[in-house]
């Protein structure tokens, strides 16, 4: 069974996509920008904070799914400037503990709204 996940505590879709989607055990979350939930803005313009502001996103659709993001088995990570990859990977490893994540990161040209930073995650749910 499919079923759409959606949180008010994490910035709402801003397309035709789910913020997230259960399936079997697993959570598909979308990827999250480093929008602040309660005013659709971003939370700050350097990619350290940018960073945090992500995985807080996906950490809250993770409880609205009924699990946790300790549970994360994949990112993905989209930068615009891999210039920042040292900074990011230092924001992001305090957000998971061993077992780490298996993770892809790419630079890419650019980001919806701006942004620096893009992350998305699949999740176990059991």
């Amino acid at each position: 069974m499919i079923a759409e996940v959606s949180t008010a505590d994490a910035p709402g879709a801003v397309g035709p996509y789910s913020q997230a989607i259960k399936v079997g055990t697993l959570l598909f979350v979308s990827g999250q920008l480093p929008l602040d939930p309660a005013t659709g803005e971003f939370n700050a313009a350097n990619a350290v904070e940018q960073t945090e502001q992500c995985l807080k996103n996906l950490a809250a659709i993770a409880r609205a799914a009924g699990t946790e993001l300790s549970r994360t088995v994949k990112t993905t990570v989209l930068l615009t400037d891999l210039a920042d990859f040292a900074e990011v990977n230092r924001v992001y490893a305090g957000f998971f503990t061993p077992p780490y994540p298996a993770r892809a990161c790419y630079e890419v040209k650019a980001l919806p709204k701006g942004a620096k930073v893009e992350i998305e995650a699949v999740i176990a749910l059991d």
